[in-house]
């Protein structure tokens, strides 16, 4: 509910605040006073995209203040905490628009986007109007209006799941389509690759290994005799036996020289030792050197191999095993391909089968919901003069299937017998499109809690016993409620609960408009001035007395 308005320097709006109440609240006023400036800027914090010019002229910014209670439940706490933002049971909005174009909102003192602030009004605020295709002239929104009044929640979840699993049975078949498609684009590459890989089978590591092996026998002539020469050197007729001779003499001789040989003996059995060492890992490399020339062919051959499928498939060496598992698994989609796919068709199948169910009961559902609220709108069309007039709400397929079925709903009138039905906002004249519009508003009405509804000039083309009707319903709609309205007629003026009065006071250097609330006295003098013009006789003035009575 909104509680109050607070505007500074906005248009020809210096400071102006205002505290509005539940039930019907009046603004009344003679035409230019200033009354659109007020939806305007309650538009203007809401985040509602209106004129780009609004701040007043020689100011430097313009500020709108807002601020609503918000009862336990309310729809505008999930918008709060998608947002992340914390609120109580009052909810305080503020939005700056500086004299260069740039705005600035705030949320409670939290920095928001207008985004967030239009999510937001949505919950807070409904705004009707003779022109207005945001709310109930808009087909586009007629199946939203129509489920809202069947309370259809439920079956919308269910429905939006069921298309969601459908969209995504759907999606896995095509892509598997698509890769079975351009694995048999490519059939005859991969058997063949796959083929040649099996056949060489390479190893990670294998390319490094072989490399080596190839070297080694290249340079195996080159390094082999000087080896050889090394192992005679260390052998029986080069160091081996020369050391041991030596050893041997000393050894003759050791027990005479008193102590002083045991230390050369033993250095010299040490390097008998290294000696040995030295000879057995000359041998092994010997060994290792031991090759034909057809083993050199034979690495060379696997090893140019190797390298040549490697350019060819562009990968390293060593990816060539990874990547013929990769080639193995697309021919595996392929092979596999038929049994993929007929599951994953009985898949689109079974969850197409589940959404055409949901889709249905919802039809029906609107069906039956579509016949109430035409007997509804029936009933309301009556005291508002029109009870002549048929209001009809047609389903037909829509023109493709969506998250909330496959139902096309629009609000059609024909407005005298025999005339043909049309569409709501193309059939019926001013006065009547008022009527019909607030009748639909009251019938929905029961899915309108903690909304504060705002209908200007919806008695516009109305007068006498309709205009009385017109304001007895939006009475109706504010009683448990708040509702405002921006009104010409002195009928719909009696019957608001409070009443306020936009003037226009003009000077010689600028034009200003303010808000005035009304006192009993002042509120029969505003009626007597809308019931006679600018001249309010006694007359008038009984008369204005009679209609707040009545």
């Amino acid at each position: 509910m909104l509680r109050g308005l607070d505007i500074r320097d906005m248009l020809i709006i210096d400071r102006l605040e205002l505290a509005f109440q539940p039930g019907l609240n009046v603004l009344t006023g003679e035409t230019g006073a200033g009354k659109s400036i007020l939806l305007d800027a309650l538009g203007f914090v809401l985040g509602w995209r209106g004129r780009a010019e609004l701040v007043r002229q020689g100011a430097e910014q313009g500020e709108v203040t807002a601020w609503f209670d918000l009862p336990s439940g309310h729809p505008a706490f999930a918008v709060l905490d998608e947002a992340g933002i914390r609120a109580d049971d009052e909810l305080i909005l503020r939005r700056i628009n500086t004299r260069d174009g740039r705005k600035t909102a705030w949320i409670n003192d939290r920095r928001v986007s207008g985004e967030v602030l239009r999510n937001l009004s949505e919950t807070l605020v409904e705004l009707h109007g003779q022109h207005d295709d945001r709310g109930l002239l808009n087909p586009r929104g007629h199946r939203q209006m129509l489920d809202s009044y069947a309370g259809l929640d439920g079956l919308l979840d269910k429905t939006r799941a069921s298309w969601r699993t459908l969209c995504d049975a759907q999606r896995a078949l095509a892509a598997a389509e698509a890769k079975i498609a351009e694995a048999r684009a490519e059939e005859d590459f991969l058997r063949h690759a796959v083929a040649e890989l099996d056949t060489l089978a390479p190893e990670a590591g294998e390319e490094a290994t072989l490399d080596t092996q190839r070297r080694l026998m290249q340079a195996a002539e080159k390094i082999r005799a000087d080896i050889s020469k090394a192992a005679d050197a260390l052998g029986l007729q080069g160091a081996e036996g020369m050391v041991g001779d030596a050893s041997r003499w000393l050894q003759g001789v050791a027990g005479d020289a008193e102590g002083r040989l045991d230390a050369p003996l033993e250095a010299l059995e040490r390097v008998l030792l290294g000696l040995d060492d030295a000879q057995r890992g000359v041998a092994d490399c010997l060994d290792a050197l031991s090759f034909n020339t057809s083993e050199l062919e034979d690495v060379e051959e696997r090893l140019f191999a190797i390298r040549g499928l490697a350019r060819k498939h562009n990968v390293l060496p060593d990816e060539l095993r990874s990547f013929a598992d990769d080639l193995r698994n697309r021919l595996a989609v392929l092979d596999d391909g038929a049994r993929d796919l007929a599951e994953l068709s009985a898949a689109v199948q079974a969850a197409h089968a589940n959404y055409d169910g949901a889709a249905l009961a919802l039809r029906r559902k609107r069906q039956k919901a579509a016949v109430n609220l035409d007997a509804a709108m029936a009933k309301e069309l009556a005291p508002l003069k029109m009870e002549r007039a048929v209001f009809a709400t047609t389903l037909a397929d829509a023109e493709q299937a969506g998250p909330e079925g496959n139902d096309a709903v629009a609000f059609t009138v024909a407005t005298n017998p025999g005339a043909p039905a049309g569409p709501l906002n193309k059939i019926a004249s001013g006065g009547e499109l008022s009527r019909f519009l607030l009748a639909l508003k009251v019938c929905l009405t029961q899915a309108s809690d903690g909304l504060t509804m705002i209908f200007d000039e919806i008695d516009r083309g109305v007068g006498g016993a309709t205009a009385d009707a017109v304001g007895r319903r939006l009475a109706e709609l504010a009683a448990d409620g708040q509702v405002l309205v921006v009104t010409h007629s002195p009928q719909v003026a009696a019957l608001g609960g409070h009443h306020w009065r936009v003037e226009k006071q003009q000077t010689r250097d600028e034009t200003r408009s303010t808000v005035v609330a009304l006192d009993e006295g002042a509120r029969v003098d505003e009626i007597a001035r809308m019931l006679s013009g600018d001249t309010v006789t006694d007359a008038a003035r009984d008369a204005a007395r009679a209609l707040i009575k009545a």
